[in-house]
């Protein structure tokens, strides 16, 4: 009898060579994507005690919208929402949903996550606002699960949402393409979807992390000192990007040892949301300005870091109306 076995074959190039961490994460996405390994649920990393510690400590946390510096420009992306029917996927505490029905004005707001740490708190918060009349509700839905994005949002619910909201989720998702389709069926002509993602240049690294490089606008022989007669460094951070255009499973360590999220480049994000029918009425590589920082310690103490590179994806769509 023959045994069937699977052979994985690379080509690699010099850069490749001397590039070993890129190249085992190539490996390792490429063998989790394989009928033998694939994963067959979405990682709930929320759920675990040392995650959801770790995330129950940021700012934006603690102190709800007032700690996310990028809600200031990303809620001006946001349609009017005065008797909307929205729908927030990967609602997390909550707050963004509470936000759209008690300042936005929202008439009805579903908020939707994994995360049964996240819908407990999002649900004790929400009672704690005196939000019960049944305005404001929470379900538990894998997103990333393509028969649970289907009844999510079921036929039946077709042309029936104003707004679609989406804030630091949809980078996890194997399955995004399929989902955008269902959210844009399911809103009615005219209607928004917008989210906030990790930008690719953060979620392209084998091994992200801010290095530390001369800096060549440092004159070393005019300078006394470490730094040059304009107040130049002899070092600067920079944050290496290798794999940009190689899309797919990233494995990192970010408040917990192995979480999963999956790179796409900027192209393939606006391209999903065309090829779903939208036409983009937003884009934005948000990175902070002081009055984004005003009031907001962590980012303020990692404000030279944050000019290096962009921190999120901004972005919106709308359905066309015929």
């Amino acid at each position: 009898m023959y045994k069937q076995r699977t052979y994985i074959c690379f080509s690699l190039s010099l850069s490749d060579v001397v590039n070993l961490p890129y190249i085992k994460q190539r490996l390792f996405s490429t063998f989790a994507n394989t009928t033998a390994v694939k994963y067959k649920m979405s990682q709930n990393i929320y759920d675990t005690s040392e995650f959801f510690a770790g995330y129950s400590q940021l700012e934006r946390s603690q102190i709800g919208l007032d700690g996310v510096p990028e809600w200031l420009r990303l809620r001006t992306f946001l349609p009017p929402l005065q008797n909307a029917r929205a729908l927030d996927l990967g609602c997390g505490m909550g707050w963004y949903t509470r936000w759209m029905r008690t300042e936005g004005g929202a008439a009805f707001v579903r908020g939707v996550d994994l995360s049964e740490n996240m819908l407990s708190r999002a649900r004790e918060m929400t009672d704690k606002a005196g939000i019960q009349d049944g305005s404001v509700v929470f379900e538990r839905w894998d997103l990333d699960d393509l028969e649970a994005q289907r009844r999510l949002l079921p036929e039946k619910d077709n042309g029936t949402y104003d707004v679609v909201f989406s804030a630091l989720a949809l980078h996890y998702l194997e399955n995004l393409p399929e989902l955008v389709r269902h959210i844009h069926r399911v809103l009615k002509p005219g209607g928004m979807f917008v989210f906030s993602a990790e930008h690719p240049i953060l979620t392209a690294p084998s091994a992200p992390g801010f290095v530390e490089i001369l800096n060549p606008k440092f004159n070393a022989e005019s300078a006394s000192s470490d730094a040059g007669e304009e107040g130049e460094k002899k070092t600067r951070n920079a944050w290496p990007v290798d794999g940009y255009f190689h899309e797919g499973l990233r494995v990192t360590n970010w408040l917990a040892p192995g979480v999963r999220k999956y790179h796409r480049t900027a192209t393939t994000y606006v391209n999903i949301l065309l090829r779903a029918g939208f036409e983009l009425t937003a884009f934005d590589e948000w990175c902070p300005n002081e009055e984004e920082l005003e009031g907001v310690l962590s980012w303020v103490k990692k404000f030279s870091n944050t000019w290096v590179r962009p921190d999120f994806l901004l972005m919106a769509g709308r359905k066309r109306v015929f």
